[in-house]
């Protein structure tokens, strides 16, 4: 089975409320803690095994691949096939960190995107412009229509109603 698998299924596997909540309290800590490393030494590209990169990141193999599930969107470089990756696969943490501001904010992980680490990878100014072009990204705008007694868009020099709204 490969650690994306394990990681799947030990995510989805059944559980008490209680039980569900402290998975996910104690996996989202970890998270937490991980964007907070990677934010503070922003130049710093991660590299290595998963094994290697898991311990560096005080995970277990399989909840790494979890949290490369993650931040797999948000990588310089393209995406990871998370389906392959064993413990001694090489990966590479290259992040985007513009791409990354922007798929907290899709995620609505206010947690992380409020991190204070981030005033040192992009000034306000730039999160104010990400977080407007998130916003703006999210609104729909619907194209405007064509009345009946409007001039046909076709360019016949009809009314719409005497042309294509047939």
């Amino acid at each position: 089975m490969s650690l994306y698998q394990d990681w799947q299924d030990r995510a989805q596997q059944n559980r008490t409320q209680e039980e569900y909540n402290q998975y996910w309290k104690t996996y989202f800590e970890a998270e937490t803690e991980n964007y907070r490393k990677i934010l503070a030494h922003y130049d710093t590209v991660y590299a290595g095994t998963v094994a290697e990169l898991a311990k560096t990141f005080d995970m277990e193999p399989y909840v790494f691949v979890g949290f490369l599930d993650g931040i797999n969107s948000s990588l310089a470089d393209g995406e990871i096939t998370l389906d392959t990756l064993t413990e001694e696969s090489t990966v590479a943490l290259k992040v985007d960190f513009d791409q990354l501001y922007l798929n907290m904010h899709r995620a609505k992980a206010d947690w992380l995107y409020n991190l204070p680490e981030w005033k040192n990878v992009r000034s306000e100014e730039e999160r104010k412009a990400l977080t407007k072009e998130y916003r703006k990204s999210q609104v729909f705008v619907a194209a405007p229509t064509v009345g009946r007694n409007d001039p046909c868009p076709c360019g016949s020099g009809k009314k719409f109603k005497k042309c294509c709204g047939r």
